[in-house]
This record gives C-alpha cells, sequence and structure tokens, in this order.
C-alpha cells in the first residue's frame, strides 16, 4: 500500500506527550490525552502479557516506571495491573492498548510500536492485529523486526478495518553495537544494518536513528521506493534541522515538535 498522508501531517509526541515533572508519565492515557489534546500524533510501544494481552509499555522490565519489578512479558494481566506507575498524577495503572485506542479514539494520529526479542513469537502481532481490525482511527503499526514486519504483512494482507488499511513499517538505525542489540545474533544484525530484508518486510514507512542522519538507507528508501521516513527521537534543534533536511516526519520528546 502507498503510506497515507496523515503519516506525515503532524509531529508525533514520542510515547506520548509526556512530563514527569507535571506527573503526565510516558506511554500513559495522561500522555495519550495530552498529546490529543494537543493534536499531535502519538507513538507509543506495546508488548504482551503471558496471558497474551496487549499493554502499552516501552520497558523489557517493569522496574524503572513501576513499584514493581520483573519482565513484563512474564507478568499476567492481573500482575501488570496491580503494578503502580511511579509518579503519575493520575495514579491509574499501566494501560492496554484496547484502553489507549479507545481514549484517543481517532482524534489524531497513533503510530505503534510492537516490542520484539527477534524470536520467532509472533503473538503481538496477531493481538495487535485484532485491535486494528475494529479500531475507527488513523493507526499505523511497526517495528525493529523485519521478520516480524513480514509476518504482519503475509497473515494480515488486510491490516485493518474495512476501507482504513494500516501500515506497517521498519525502525532501524544505522548500526546495532550497542549493548542494548547483545541478543541479536551476527546474521540478524548485518540484516538490519543492511536492510537486505527489504524483499520480504515490504515496509509502507521507514522510522529511522536522528542522530544516523545523513544515510544511505533512508535515501535510497524515499529515492527509490517512495518511502516517507521519520526520525526519532527530536529532542535538540540540531536533530530537528538534520530532520528537516533528511526526513518528512518527527518522532519528539519536549520542544522537539514546536
Amino acid at each position: 500500500m502507498n503510506a497515507p498522508d496523515w503519516l506525515v501531517a503532524r509531529p508525533i509526541a514520542h510515547r506520548g506527550l509526556h512530563d514527569a515533572a507535571r506527573g503526565v508519565i510516558e506511554n500513559t492515557l495522561a500522555a495519550a490525552e495530552a498529546a490529543a489534546a494537543a493534536t499531535f500524533a502519538i507513538e507509543c510501544d506495546v508488548q504482551l502479557s503471558r496471558d497474551e494481552t496487549v499493554f502499552v509499555f516501552h520497558d523489557d522490565t517493569l522496574d524503572r516506571l513501576t513499584d514493581a519489578t520483573g519482565a513484563l512479558t512474564d507478568k499476567s494481566a492481573a500482575e501488570i495491573r496491580s503494578a503502580r506507575i511511579v509518579g503519575a498524577a493520575d495514579g491509574r495503572a499501566i494501560p492496554t492498548l484496547a484502553e489507549f485506542l479507545a481514549l484517543v479514539a481517532g482524534r489524531v494520529a497513533i503510530v505503534c510500536e510492537l516490542k520484539s526479542r527477534f524470536d520467532g513469537d509472533w503473538r503481538l502481532g496477531d493481538r495487535v492485529a485484532d485491535l486494528a481490525a475494529t479500531y475507527d482511527g488513523a493507526l499505523a503499526l511497526k517495528s525493529f523486526d523485519p521478520d516480524l514486519v513480514a509476518y504482519l504483512r503475509l497473515k494480515h494482507p488486510r491490516l485493518g478495518p474495512p476501507g482504513r488499511p494500516c501500515p506497517i513499517g521498519v525502525v532501524a538505525e544505522a548500526c546495532y553495537d550497542d549493548p542494548s542489540w547483545a541478543f541479536l545474533t551476527p546474521e540478524q544484525k548485518r540484516a538490519c544494518e543492511t536492510f537486505d530484508h527489504r524483499a520480504r518486510s515490504e515496509p509502507d514507512f521507514l522510522s529511522w536513528n536522528v542522530d544516523d542522519l545523513p544515510h544511505k538507507t533512508p535515501f535510497f528508501e524515499k529515492q527509490l521506493f517512495g518511502l516517507p521516513v521519520m526520525t526519532w527521537t527530536v529532542r535538540t534543534d540540531a536533530q530537528r534541522a538534520a530532520a528537516r533536511k533528511w526526513a518528512d516526519q518527527i518522532v519528539f520528546e519536549g520542544v522537539g515538535g514546536r
């Protein structure tokens, strides 16, 4: 599919329009509401509980943002529900994606990143696709895992409700040597760095690290395949200038979207 115009229409608030000093924590309903009120699109992260409920949460573990500990994917939905988000003014729990979508209700676009361990577990993709099928609003999905993107393309070729297709993109950067990528095999790192997976992933858009601009991958994806390029995470004036020159859209924090 061709990426819809709304994908580049408004800057995208990274994990919602959050501000911990005001008790508005990333990836919460409060952050989503703040972004929607300011008419910014919203980026959020999703993971699957042990019993396959989709929650909006970025980190692998609950330790940084809540009063609980341990990996989110090892917890049941009830256990995740019982965790309190530290510093949240509204006192709410970690939201499910269903609650997140119901709150936004089509007011602004949502770009949903599917977290992955690159291990061939596609259950998160299936559960998110089920929710996307009934969501009456602008919704895009993306993932660092090109095989998950390829799976969604193959298993859910008509992703989204009738008449409102849901674009699927790849999140990427120039190098995967950071310790956070240590779980990847050399072959997986090489495929991500060279973008050799494009024939099977067939992304509708590219989400690229702003600190890796300019770079041949976003340049050729835009020039040869017509893909819109969004870039993350824009926090400074210098990053904003690079994004303006080399990308079509920004995922921002702080003043980056102003």
